[in-house]
């Protein structure tokens, strides 16, 4: 079985509901995995905006989330522990936590939520950024998923 990642909040490739964007509540979609490898010690996730007019914008950083969890409820905290689910880093919009979709007026940007399976927990402070999270992980993916909305305005 392979990892995979999905939400029922939105199809694969399909518009991420207004109420999860800039524009809406700005909650957090619920998130569904499965296939977690044998050995994973701790998921991360990772959401980004490759589209972005100034490079990859970064949504959400969520690291050391338990092996044992199958998924994210809708909204969660933005605090930088969040109890039973992992740690939060920083996103582009400089804050802890989710930060939905916000693109500019025009095409569709496309938002990437992927799932990293580690044999290793980071067990690093929250607030840190995707470079560092990514930097802490390399030689430690097990396997990787990833499940992609768009938006636009």
């Amino acid at each position: 079985m392979t990892l995979q990642i999905r939400s029922n909040a939105f199809s694969e490739g399909g518009m991420i509901p207004r109420k999860y964007t800039c524009d809406g509540e700005d909650v957090s979609p619920p998130m569904a995995w499965s296939g977690v490898p044998e050995g994973t010690k701790s998921l991360v996730l990772i959401a980004d905006d490759p589209d972005a007019p100034m490079g990859t914008w970064v949504h959400w950083v969520l690291y050391d989330i338990p092996p044992t969890l199958d998924g994210l409820p809708e909204g969660v905290a933005k605090t930088p522990l969040v109890q039973g689910v992992g740690t939060q880093g920083t996103n582009d919009f400089r804050q802890i936590g989710y930060g939905g979709p916000c693109p500019p007026r025009g095409p569709a940007h496309r938002y990437f939520f992927k799932l990293y399976a580690l044999d290793t927990s980071l067990n690093l402070k929250s607030g840190l950024r995707k470079a560092e999270i990514e930097k802490a992980m390399k030689g430690h993916i097990l396997a990787q998923a990833q499940y992609m909305g768009t938006y636009r305005r």
